[in-house]
């Protein structure tokens, strides 16, 4: 199994408060991993890292074998575009765009044309049994299907890794339970490396790993 994400030592401060002190995770392809903890204890900040959205004050961050530090932004935008689909909390869906132009945001974003990002966007929509949706604004979606659209437009670059930063906390159960099942499907059937946050220290996911994110350090749970 090929590691797609290292982490040594990783260190954040944030107004003179030690947010991380000393991470470290390896993540191998097509595993399905939990960090859990409490609102405020870093999870988002761990996230970001792993996504190159932000930098560690002290440590190494490698994804697919590449060294962040060594990167520069315009090489970690191409790689995120390339290897990291983003589930967000609250959706992050363009209130003025369709359902399928959300979805092909992405490949916009990275070049694609016009016609193989709408094929792209349909097939994928087809897939998850989701094509009723396509021509649907945001804002006549239920938080559910809002939340399953989000996922779908993570995955139109045919990530390698997903990193869902607590993606069921703005749902009921019923949609909370549907959008797990998706992201199983998602990781057994495309092998897709996938960290997903949560606050429940207790919820039961198909996860193969689970680590709980207190006091600034990562422990198995």
């Amino acid at each position: 199994m090929d590691t797609v994400i290292e982490l040594h030592n990783i260190w954040k401060n944030y107004s003179g408060l030690e947010i991380l002190k000393g991470i470290n995770l390896n993540v191998g392809e097509g595993e399905f991993i939990s960090i859990r903890g409490k609102s405020g204890v870093g999870k988002t900040t761990l996230l970001k890292i792993i996504g190159l959205l932000e930098s560690p004050d002290h440590g190494e961050v490698k994804i697919l074998g590449k060294a962040a530090n060594k990167l520069s932004d315009h090489e970690k935008s191409k790689l995120r575009l390339k290897a990291i689909g983003f589930i967000f909390q609250f959706f992050n869906l363009i209130p003025t765009l369709t359902v399928l132009e959300n979805i092909e945001l992405p490949l916009a974003l990275a070049g694609v044309k016009k016609q193989e990002r709408i094929k792209r966007a349909q097939e994928l929509l087809q897939y998850f049994e989701l094509s009723n949706l396509a021509q649907r604004f945001p804002e006549t979606l239920s938080g559910g299907e809002k939340q399953r659209i989000a996922v779908i437009r993570a995955l139109i670059n045919n990530p390698k890794i997903i990193l869902a930063d607590e993606p069921t906390s703005s749902i009921d159960e019923e949609n909370s339970n549907l959008l797990i099942n998706l992201l199983k499907k998602i990781n057994t059937e495309k092998n897709v490396t996938i960290l997903l946050t949560t606050t429940d220290l207790y919820e039961k996911l198909p996860t193969t790993r689970d680590y709980i994110l207190k006091d600034g350090r990562l422990m198995p749970k």
